[in-house]
Parts: C-alpha cells; sequence; structure tokens
C-alpha cells in the first residue's frame, strides 16, 4: 500500500524558520536555473528546507508549477507558513518525502532541484536520490543539484575543509562528497552528466539529464 503525503496545514509564522545562506545564494541559483530549467511543467524539490528556496523560485518561474518536500515534519511546517505567506498559485503544499525511501509520494515531474541535501545526509541519500528521481523524470528531463563539494582536480577551498570536518564530527555518515561518487552514482540510476556550474562560497550547481 502507498503511503499517503504528510501535509501540514498552513502553517503560522512561528512556524518558520530562517536559514541565512538562503538569502545569499538564491539569485545566484536563479540565474542557473534560468537557463536549466524546462520552459513549462512541475518542479520538485527534494530537501526544500525551510521553504525559503521554493518560494522565491516560484516567484522568479511563475510559468512552472513547484512542488516542495521535505522528510522533517518541522521543515514541512515551515514550508506551508513561506507558501501562505507568498499567496503564490504556482506552489503547491509541500509533501513529505525522504530522498532515501524507496516509495516517494509523487508520480511524474518535470525537472528535480536538491539543494543543500547531499552532504547533510547519509550517502544513501544521495542513491536514493537519483533513483527516485529515474523513475520520475522522462528523458532529457533535468536533475539539478548545489552545494559544496570535493574535486579531485580542483583544490578544496579551507573553509570547505573546515565545513566537513564539522560535518563528520556532527555524524559519521554526513560530509562533503566527491563529484566522481556522485557522477558514477548518476550513471549508475541512468543520468547523464551535463554540466558544472562554480557558484559563490565555493560551492557548485551540477546538472543530469535522464538518459
Amino acid at each position: 500500500m502507498t503511503p499517503q503525503p504528510w501535509m501540514p496545514d498552513d502553517g503560522t509564522p512561528a512556524d518558520k524558520r530562517h536559514a541565512p545562506a538562503t538569502l545569499r545564494n538564491r539569485d545566484a541559483i536563479v540565474a542557473v536555473l534560468a537557463g536549466w530549467l524546462p520552459a513549462t511543467g512541475t518542479v520538485l524539490e527534494v530537501a526544500s528546507g525551510s521553504g525559503e528556496h521554493a518560494v522565491h523560485f516560484a516567484a522568479a518561474f511563475p510559468q512552472l508549477d513547484w512542488q516542495p518536500s521535505d522528510p522533517d515534519p518541522a521543515g514541512l511546517c515551515s514550508i506551508a507558513a513561506y507558501r501562505a505567506e507568498a499567496g503564490l498559485a504556482n506552489i503547491a503544499p509541500p509533501i513529505a518525502l525522504d530522498a532515501a525511501s524507496a516509495v516517494w509520494p509523487a508520480d511524474l515531474a518535470d525537472a528535480i532541484l536538491c539543494i543543500n541535501m547531499v552532504h547533510i545526509s547519509p550517502w544513501d541519500a544521495t542513491l536514493g536520490l537519483f533513483t527516485g528521481a529515474a523513475r520520475l523524470l522522462l528523458p532529457g528531463a533535468p536533475l539539478m543539484l548545489y552545494g559544496p563539494y570535493i574535486e579531485s582536480d580542483v583544490p578544496t577551498a579551507e573553509s570547505n575543509r573546515a565545513f566537513d570536518a564539522s560535518l563528520r564530527s556532527r555524524n559519521p555518515a554526513w560530509g562533503l562528497r566527491d563529484t566522481a561518487a556522485v557522477k558514477a552514482a548518476a550513471a549508475d540510476a541512468g543520468f547523464a552528466f551535463a554540466e558544472r556550474r562554480a557558484m559563490p562560497a565555493n560551492n557548485l550547481m551540477l546538472l543530469f539529464r535522464r538518459t
């Protein structure tokens, strides 16, 4: 039996979480998404967190329907609160989605976006992200990742090394991933690596397309 998605009621202002990095990176991400997103359709955002990105992106791309999601009930309430405040017609109620789960409460998407999840989750979540995305996306559709990574041919910034150590001290299953491992996992799930964009504060955006 397919589990039903858990949907919070419209959140209140007290439910809203704030991730300071969203204010710093959201416009830079929008600039890249403008060239990567389809002209129309539904974008599934995996691990939407506070929901601040979701409402900003929905406003920036009114021709697209935005579907935020998160596995954390408190995150879902925060997303719902920002959605209620924004009052945008093209952003759907958030759904409870664990990337590592074998069952996702979604059947189809025209694009999938995942921001700052890969390094703050077990590796199984990244593998699940590619496996789940492969079920939902049609050939050629984009899967887009944002966050800090390690690249074998690019020196790792000291700030990213410190961040990686901090993450691993909090949870040994967390940490910055090597892009080679991410690309290999993507290929195993049926995705071709398409593009890499360097972003502010030593982050990257990676574009994969369903084969």
